[in-house]
């Protein structure tokens, strides 16, 4: 296959080909080389903890992830990034002349300022387990490792497929603003 045909052939690929995902499943995804399935999980009550208990909180999550094969841990920044905004708002700033703009553009600043501080722990953990596709796994083990991890004191769940669209749009995207995606353009037209 040459190099123009090639091309074609990727423009011809829907998304989820481009991104090696055969099909969404209900707590993950399928691909060629297996299915991953998303626990999504968060620290509990990390602020009234020592800083040894947050440290044994982590140390028990690393040995679960260390015992157990075809597990990885995925951290998003689930919080969105002003930074471009605030350095057009300063550039701004050393143009602008009339003190009354100059005086709403610091406040604009001064806004995402406090916008990025109280979001500045906006973070997403999300557990991959890595279904190997002649393993056989059950429903049955993936609630097992959810319970797992929940002993070692944190809050998880099995993603649905809202979340694993989000995780998605964030990885790909960087886009934390979605809260429903669609399956097909136009659906929204159609159903709505």
């Amino acid at each position: 296959m040459n190099r123009k045909q090639k091309k074609e052939l990727r423009q011809r690929q829907s998304t989820r080909q481009l991104m090696g995902i055969d099909q969404l499943t209900e707590h993950g995804l399928k691909t060629a080389r297996g299915e991953l399935v998303f626990y999504l999980i968060s620290p509990d009550n990390l602020s009234v903890l020592s800083a040894e208990g947050v440290r044994g909180r982590v140390r028990a999550l690393t040995e679960l992830l260390r015992s157990t094969e075809a597990v990885e841990l995925l951290a998003l920044d689930s919080r969105e990034s002003f930074q471009s905004n605030k350095l057009y708002y300063q550039e701004r700033l050393e143009q602008e002349t009339v003190p009354a703009i100059r005086e709403m553009l610091r406040h604009d600043m001064d806004h995402l300022d406090e916008i990025q501080s109280t979001t500045a722990s906006a973070r997403e953990f999300a557990v991959v387990h890595r279904i190997e596709p002649k393993s056989g796994e059950d429903y049955g083990a993936l609630k097992q490792l959810e319970k797992r991890i929940r002993d070692c004191g944190f809050h998880v769940r099995m993603a649905d497929e809202q979340d694993i669209k989000r995780i998605l749009a964030v990885y790909y995207q960087q886009d934390v603003t979605t809260e429903h995606f669609i399956s097909f353009d136009g659906e929204g037209s159609v159903n709505g």
